[in-house]
């Protein structure tokens, strides 16, 4: 009888980044786990360089998607980006602590959520948050099953009763190449997203 040998399948990684939490913020913004760190350019949230996340809040906050960008366009402008959402008000995080990869890649559907991030817990410890904004379709459902509420549609969001406050629980567009929507498209969305609850640049 043949031993079960260990493959890549059967390894747990945990979350490599801390929340990015702050006295005053006003969304969390989750997505779903980061990738393997050699397709990082940066040490932090969407690090991929082939992600549009940091494009689409260039175009929604100051109309140019190369904003963060580096020089070189190698990667993004990382103290900028902490910079920005900070002074937006915008918290990060992921629906995951740890995964399992069930293929060698940084696709959601192949990821295996083993331990949920504990969303309530930094509800209840940053109770300026009013949104929740979950990125894609597995971080949108991972939010909900959470927080004990439905999953919204692209777009759209439900309400979810956190410590006795109202809080809304929105899904947006991933921001993966993969997704089939146009960059624009995806910026449009979010920004109608960040004008219905209010944030903006001061």
């Amino acid at each position: 009888m043949h031993e079960k040998m260990e493959t890549s399948n059967d390894r747990i990684e945990v979350h490599p980044f801390e929340p990015f939490l702050f006295e005053g913020a006003k969304v969390l913004m989750l997505g779903t786990f980061p990738p393997k760190p050699e397709r990082w350019s940066m040490p932090f949230y969407y690090p991929n360089k082939i992600n549009d996340m940091w494009r689409v809040m260039g175009l929604v906050f100051f109309g140019n998607k190369d904003h963060f960008t580096a020089e070189g366009g190698k990667g993004f402008r990382l103290e900028a980006i902490k910079c920005f959402l900070k002074a937006a008000g915008i918290a990060m995080y992921d629906t995951a602590r740890s995964v399992v990869r069930e293929r060698d890649n940084a696709s959601d559907k192949y990821l295996r959520i083993v331990e949920p991030a504990d969303i309530k817990g930094m509800l209840r410890d940053y109770p300026s948050i009013a949104t929740v904004v979950t990125a894609g379709e597995k971080a949108a459902a991972t939010a909900a099953a959470e927080l004990g509420v439905e999953i919204p549609g692209t777009g759209c969001y439900v309400t979810a009763d956190i410590a006795g406050r109202s809080v809304r629980l929105y899904r947006m567009p991933s921001t993966s190449r993969a997704y089939p929507l146009a960059l624009e498209k995806k910026a449009e969305a979010y920004a109608e997203m960040f004008e219905q609850v209010g944030v903006k640049l001061p």
